[in-house]
């Protein structure tokens, strides 16, 4: 297979594979105008779940013999909550905390 064949069926694979996942949705609910209420607790879950398993993650190396070990990464979290509890911003608060763990691990904690 040359590689321009190689390139196209690789692109025409990711097209399909794009176009069946947006359209799965639409084939396990249908088209109706409100979504299950199944759906809907999802909906209500999920980003909690989420965000709390990252949490966790993040925090699964952190260590307690040094300041350095465990302070940015709790200076950061306040940070993110404190923004998303003033200004209800996912991305701000995101955005917030990584812009000031950074500062914290390069700057001040080194």
């Amino acid at each position: 297979m040359s590689g321009v064949t190689h390139t196209l069926v690789i692109v025409l694979l990711v097209a399909l594979f794009t176009f069946i996942t947006r359209l799965f949705p639409f084939v396990v609910f249908g088209r109706k105008g409100e979504p299950s209420k199944m759906v809907r607790r999802l909906g209500d879950l999920l980003p909690l779940s989420v965000i709390a398993i990252l949490v966790i993650y993040c925090l699964k190396n952190t260590t307690f013999d040094a300041l350095s070990g465990f302070a940015p990464q709790f200076i950061a979290i306040a940070v993110v909550a404190l923004l998303h509890v003033w200004r209800r911003n996912n991305l701000l608060s995101i955005l917030g905390g990584t812009a000031c763990y950074m500062v914290l691990v390069q700057y001040v904690f080194v």
